[in-house]
């Protein structure tokens, strides 16, 4: 984390516990009380607030502009004196996020310039690509386009100019394949498609090339999960049964889980609930086969029962069966993570849109409220995009006083 994001964490907590002293939930409600109520709409709940507050104290980033009138609003100081930056130069998230700090590597590779590398230096580059898929969990990826293709060229420029063995040349290709993946996956969450699969498709071709079918299985299932989303269904679908045929039947449980997991979810993007059904159950037979996970990539850090409830939850509200989503999903938005704030907005859109499908607009309204507060300040295309699809649902019960309500702020904002 940055000096400045030290600094202005530790002023933050300096005037919470001044006299007279604040809780971060005391905080959170006074915070709330100063917005407008245009703003209201658009700042979070008291809960999620108050775990906003923490990180900001902690100094891990610095409060968006919203956040930061209210603060000032709040304690009547200006916001150079709290922030000291302009309201409109808020740095991006991404540019210095402690995860990808630039450390030394770049100078070691510029020192190599066409000479011999190790395994040290794949071990340097695995555990960047690792600090990159740690960010995308809490950062969108307008926040991370930069640094993730940076850290791509990188290691696509170790395995160009440099020598190597054997061994470490297919180690270099398999960073390369990962890299790509979340790159690729960055890169989609900011709407950029095109350059999203062409990432794919260089990742493929260097796991492929370093013989890593684990890894292929999971660059073809994330072009899939793209092409589901903003292609075609049918065309995601022969793609994520060409990862789960990647992947092979000896592969770990988790990766077989996730293949699975992905065909799902193309399956129900095209309105196939038989192909859904077998695709939900086979990939939580795969998960209950357990294993030890270190027998699994890094990158499958993620892929656990949970995810899975998750995914299961979205396809039944594609499929237009809210009875089985709705349960799911309110069950696993009550245990979630509140820092992974992107994730908890999309998962919320799809509550929404199954409360909507159940006839509950008032339930749906409270979701949909939720959803937009958490991704007014996400630099997410995807956010952006599933809360005009949950916007557009709700239209049909706009003579509904809380939907009525939610539709009119949203216009507002």
């Amino acid at each position: 984390m940055s000096a400045e994001k030290k600094i202005i964490g530790a002023r933050l907590r300096e005037v919470r516990e001044s006299s007279p002293y604040w809780t971060r939930g005391e905080m959170a409600r006074l915070l709330r009380d100063k917005a407008t109520p245009q703003e209201l709409p658009h700042i979070a709940h008291v809960k999620d607030l108050t775990d906003m507050i923490k990180q900001w104290e902690a100094g891990k980033w610095i409060p968006r502009p919203r956040y930061r009138a209210l603060y000032c609003r709040l304690l009547g100081k200006p916001e150079a004196e709290l922030f000291g930056v302009e309201s409109d130069a808020a740095p991006s998230l991404g540019s210095d996020f402690d995860l990808l700090a630039q450390g030394d590597l770049p100078a070691r590779i510029d020192a190599i310039s066409g000479g011999r590398v190790g395994s040290g230096v794949v071990a340097d580059l695995s555990a960047r690509v690792h600090g990159l898929r740690l960010a995308d969990d809490v950062l969108a990826g307008g926040d991370l386009l930069a640094p993730a293709f940076r850290e791509l060229r990188t290691a696509v420029r170790v395995y160009e100019e440099s020598t190597y063995t054997e061994d470490v040349g297919r180690e270099l290709l398999t960073v390369i394949g990962e890299f790509a993946q979340i790159a690729g996956w960055i890169a989609s969450d900011a709407g950029q498609h095109r350059r999203a699969a062409d990432t794919y498709r260089l990742g493929i071709d260097a796991a492929r090339e370093a013989g890593d079918g684990t890894l292929v299985s999971n660059l073809i299932g994330s072009l899939a999960y793209q092409t589901s989303n903003v292609r075609d269904a049918r065309e995601a679908l022969a793609l994520a049964c060409e990862a789960l045929d990647a992947a092979g039947p000896d592969a770990t449980p988790r990766a077989r889980a996730l293949a699975w997991d992905r065909v799902a979810w193309a399956a129900a993007r095209a309105q196939d609930a038989q192909t859904t059904t077998r695709a939900l159950g086979e990939a939580r037979m795969a998960l209950d086969e357990g294993g030890t996970v270190e027998g699994d990539p890094a990158y499958l850090y993620w892929v656990d029962a949970g995810e899975l409830q998750i995914m299961e939850a979205r396809a039944y509200t594609e499929l237009r069966r809210p009875l089985r989503a709705v349960p799911l999903l309110v069950d696993v938005l009550g245990r979630y993570d509140t820092t992974h704030t992107r994730e908890l907005a999309l998962y919320l859109s799809w509550l929404a849109i199954a409360l909507a499908d159940a006839n509950e607009p008032e339930q749906a309204a409270a979701a949909a409220s939720r959803m937009l507060e958490l991704s007014a300040d996400v630099a997410s295309e995807r956010t952006a995009k599933r809360a005009n699809v949950v916007l557009n649902r709700l239209r049909h019960f706009a003579d509904v006083p809380a939907v009525r309500a939610l539709l009119d702020n949203a216009q507002d904002a």
